[in-house]
């Protein structure tokens, strides 16, 4: 587990087209609520199980996709030590003011090599609602939808993952969980900062800066196949699921958001400590890594990103 640097995913900014459409699809059905919305038309939203002061911010656009995924870091002088190692590295770094969202402090931010912007922060306020801390129950507001207890991840699709590999882990301090190794090189790989099985994954393709999935954690197998029934009960477009992960060993399902933004929810999943080994795939053994149960891929899982 991070004690230090850089601790785990704070919060992503998704394009949406619909955005009353967007906020029911995250609050009514994935199980978020609304914090506030911004005088320029962002919405911020979070679990009732989440601290900090949104999650998901959702920013109304002409085409879907990830604006950027950022990650909170430890200590204020988190954000100047990983400035200059990746200055050192040789990518730009910009500032980006506190307040420029609501209840976040100042961030920095820069493109790592599959084409995706990453951001860094310290500071979020916290917001209502969220856990107790004083004799708690399990849950303050009565969970709803599919009962999401956070965001917990995104997988992004995007050219050079070798050297987007070098720049997680040599410039940023992660782990590298699990890869997937073909015949002409690396395709994909799982990456995390925590003791989860990846905070953060990447795909192999031609285009940079695509997203494939953003994430959120269930409690368990059966909250997974009561999102399906959620799913079906709404006619909300399935991508695959139920079924089972070989990689992460996480139990899931995927969907799309109105817009077209795949969404991801799942539990399970191993714990991962910083001795362990990486576990590596093979291409003759992709479909069973990626769904266990079906042993092969969905055409759609591979090539639809926003």
């Amino acid at each position: 587990m991070s004690h230090t640097g850089i601790l785990r995913p704070g919060f992503v900014q998704l394009r949406v087209l619909d955005m009353q459409a967007s906020i029911d699809h995250y609050t009514k059905r994935i199980g978020l609520h609304q914090v506030t919305e911004g005088r320029d038309g962002r919405v911020y939203l979070k679990s009732a199980d989440e601290f900090d002061h949104h999650s998901i911010v959702l920013r109304r656009a002409d085409e879907p996709g990830c604006d950027f995924i950022a990650f909170k870091v430890r200590d204020l002088s988190d954000l100047a030590h990983y400035k200059a190692r990746v200055e050192a590295w040789g990518a730009a770094v910009d500032h980006v003011p506190a307040g420029e969202q609501p209840g976040i402090g100042e961030r920095i931010g820069f493109t790592v090599p599959c084409g995706q912007r990453i951001e860094l922060y310290h500071h979020a306020d916290h917001s209502e609602p969220m856990p107790l801390v004083h004799n708690p129950d399990v849950w303050v507001l009565e969970p709803h939808g599919m009962r999401a207890r956070r965001f917990d991840h995104a997988l992004f699709y995007g050219p050079d993952v070798d050297k987007t590999l070098e720049f997680f882990t040599k410039v940023l301090d992660f782990s590298c969980t699990e890869r997937v190794d073909m015949p002409d090189g690396l395709l994909a790989i799982w990456l995390t900062t925590s003791m989860k099985a990846h905070d953060i994954a990447f795909v192999k393709y031609p285009e940079p800066n695509k997203l494939h999935h953003v994430a959120f954690e269930l409690e368990d197998w059966k909250d997974v196949g009561h999102a399906a029934d959620i799913l079906t009960r709404y006619d909300i477009s399935i991508d695959i699921g139920p079924t089972r992960h070989g990689i992460t060993r996480g139990q899931t399902i995927y969907f799309f958001d109105p817009s077209g933004n795949r969404n991801e929810v799942f539990a399970g999943g191993y714990s991962y400590y910083p001795d362990n080994p990486t576990r590596t795939w093979d291409g003759d053994n992709v479909g069973k890594g990626i769904f266990y149960y079906e042993r092969q891929l969905n055409e759609a899982f591979l090539s639809v990103v926003t």
